[in-house]
Order: C-alpha cells, then structure tokens, then sequence
C-alpha cells in the first residue's frame, strides 16, 4: 500500500503525522519482526529457567518416571516367548518389536500393506488369526499386558 503524499494533502494531516516522513510498512513485516522478538525472549526466558518447564526443567537431569504406556507391565508367557524372555515390558516396546519382526520377516500384505499375513509366532500373539490389520496390533496386544 504506497501512496504518495501532495503538499496539499499534508496539510490537511494532524501536526503529530506531518513531523515524519511517510514509510511503507507491509504488515508482513511487522509481522515477522513480531514473531522474531517474541522468540527471542522465549529463548532468553527459557535460558533463565523460567517458562513452561518452569523449576522442573531447572532441575538437570531428573526424568521423571514412566507412566502409562511407556510403564513397564508384566506380560503374558506368550508374548514373553516372543520378546525374548522379558518378565515385563512397556506397551510401546512391545508394539516396536512386533513391528520390527513383521518388517524383518516382511509379513505385509504386497498388495495392501495395511494387512499383515501372520506366521507361527504372531499367530500365537494374535489369537491365532491368519490376517490383521495394522491398526488391530495394539488391540489384540492388549490381553498379554496384566493390569
């Protein structure tokens, strides 16, 4: 939005708006010195430890402890025999080596890689179903984890 100014018309203008010059600002911009400014200060916030992590994240090296899915659970003998033997293991564990045994094995269906063909030992896993889809896994994974 550039317009140019006539003496006439800056006459008609506030005192205030004739003392400055007349600037072309985009409102992209400003926008965008905004948004740089304000992730300056989250950086300088957040180096002072002040911020979402609050005095959490100022405590170095504390984890906190998993929960949920990422607990480890006792599981069921069938699927301990799958794992390797693990008495207990995280539902995301468990869901990762099932995956890396149907890619190393290449259990997905060539035609629709949604499905996964089972063989003998996610048979036993699965409830000795032939065919699963993969949104199915973390459902039939469900009854081997004990509450």
């Amino acid at each position: 939005m550039s317009a140019t100014i006539r003496s006439g018309e800056l006459l008609a203008c506030p005192v205030a708006l004739r003392r400055a010059p007349p600037v072309a600002v985009s409102v992209v911009s400003v926008r965008t010195r905004a948004r740089a400014v304000a992730v300056a200060v989250r950086a300088e916030a957040t180096a002072e430890g002040v911020g979402k992590g609050g005095k959490k994240a100022a405590a170095a090296g504390k984890k906190r402890p998993a929960s949920g899915i990422t607990k480890p659970k006792p599981i069921s003998p069938e699927l301990r025999e799958f794992v390797g033997g693990a008495p207990e293991l995280p539902r995301t564990e468990a869901i990762k080596l099932v995956w890396a045994h149907i890619k190393g094995n290449n259990l997905q269906d060539p035609n629709d890689k949604k499905i996964i063909i089972c063989d003998d030992k996610l048979k036993k896993i699965f409830g000795g179903r032939d065919r699963v889809g993969f949104l199915e896994i973390s459902g039939l994974l469900n009854p081997h984890f004990q509450k």
